[in-house]
C-alpha cells in the first residue's frame, strides 16, 4: 500500500499581520534591545524571556490605520467594530483584524464583448465605474469579495442594458446609458454597503462591416440633402426671375436700364471685350456711349454686323 504524501495536506496557519506597521517592530527591537542589555548587567538569561514576550505583543497588539482605512475587527470570530484610523490596539489571538477597508473613490473597466443590442448588432462596450464603500461592516459581513464582486456585477447590468437599447440609442445617448448602468448597479450594491457614484461609457466598438455601410449611407444622405438643398434653390431662383420677368415685360424702361447695368458690369474691367448685338446696341441707343468707351481704350465692342 502506497501513501501518497502529497495528497496529505497540512493545516494552514493564518498569521494576521493586518495593519502591522514599522512602529510595533521599532517597539519590539526596542524591547529586544533593553532585555539584552538588562541580561547584560544582571548576567540573568531568563530576564530575556519577559522582553521577548513584550515584544512580540507589541507586534500583535498595535495596529495603524491609514486616514482612509477602517480596520474590521472580530473578536472570537464575532464582529467587535471598526477600529481607525490612526492607531489602535488589539488583544492577540483573541482579535482578529480580517481586512483594511479602503474608503476612498475606486474604478473598475468593465467590458462586454458581443453584447447583442436590441436590434441584433454585436457591440464591445467599454465603461468605467466610480465607487466606494461606506460602510466598511457591511462590505466585510455581506459579501465575500466585493471587489469582485462590483466587477462581475458590473459585467452583468452592462449586457442588460446593451440588450435593451438600440444601436442609434447607444451611440447618441451614452450619458444616459450611463446613468441607467449606475441607477441599476447602485441597487445591488447599497445593501452591501456600497454606492455607485457614475458610469462613464467609454466607447462603443461595431464591426467594420457595419461601420462601413453605416458610412456609406451617411454619405449617401448627405448627398441626397445636398441635392434637396440646390433644388431648392433653382426654384427659388425660377420663381424670382419669372416675377422679374413681369416687372420687365410691363415697364420697357426699366429692362433697358437693366441691360445697360449688365453692360456696364461686363466692360468696365480693362481689356475685356463683348460682342453686342446690334438690335441690342440700337434698342437702348447705346451707340455713342460704346464708341466714347472704345476711344478710352477700356473696351472693345464689336458689333455682329461689324465682324
Amino acid at each position: 500500500m502506497s501513501l501518497d504524501l502529497n495528497a496529505i495536506r497540512k493545516p494552514e496557519v493564518k498569521v494576521d499581520m493586518a495593519g502591522v506597521g514599522p512602529l510595533g517592530f521599532l517597539l519590539c527591537s526596542a524591547c529586544l534591545v533593553a532585555g539584552g542589555v538588562t541580561v547584560r548587567l544582571t548576567g540573568v538569561k531568563p530576564l530575556m524571556i519577559p522582553a521577548i514576550l513584550a515584544g512580540l505583543y507589541l507586534i500583535f497588539a498595535l495596529r495603524i490605520a491609514n486616514q482612509w482605512e477602517r480596520a474590521v475587527v472580530l473578536r472570537l470570530g464575532k464582529f467587535q467594530g471598526l477600529r481607525g484610523p490612526g492607531m489602535f490596539w488589539v488583544i492577540p489571538i483573541v482579535d482578529t483584524v480580517t481586512r483594511m477597508v479602503d474608503q476612498r473613490v475606486r474604478v473598475t473597466d468593465v467590458t462586454a464583448e458581443s453584447a447583442l443590442t436590441r436590434d441584433t448588432v454585436p457591440v464591445n462596450v467599454d465603461a468605467i465605474v466610480y465607487w466606494l464603500v461606506w460602510d466598511a461592516e457591511k462590505s466585510v459581513l455581506e459579501v465575500e469579495d466585493y471587489v469582485n464582486a462590483i466587477s462581475l456585477g458590473a459585467q452583468t447590468a452592462l449586457r442588460e442594458t446593451i440588450g435593451v437599447h438600440e444601436l442609434a440609442d447607444m451611440i447618441t445617448g451614452r450619458e444616459k446609458m450611463g446613468q441607467e448602468l449606475q441607477r441599476i448597479l447602485d441597487e445591488k450594491t447599497n445593501p452591501w454597503g456600497i454606492t455607485v457614484q457614475s458610469v462613464e461609457v467609454k466607447q462603443v466598438n461595431i464591426p467594420p462591416a457595419l461601420e462601413d455601410a453605416m458610412s456609406r449611407k451617411a454619405q449617401a444622405e448627405r448627398e441626397r440633402q445636398a441635392r434637396i438643398i440646390l433644388g431648392t434653390a433653382e426654384t427659388e431662383i425660377a420663381e424670382k426671375f419669372s416675377q422679374a420677368a413681369k416687372v420687365y415685360h410691363d415697364d420697357p424702361v426699366a429692362l433697358n436700364l437693366r441691360a445697360m447695368n449688365m453692360l456696364y458690369e461686363a466692360i468696365k474691367e480693362k481689356g475685356s471685350m463683348v460682342i453686342v448685338p446690334s438690335s441690342a446696341v440700337e434698342a437702348m441707343g447705346l451707340g455713342g456711349v460704346l464708341g466714347t468707351a472704345s476711344a478710352a481704350g477700356n473696351t472693345m465692342v464689336k458689333p455682329p454686323s461689324l465682324q
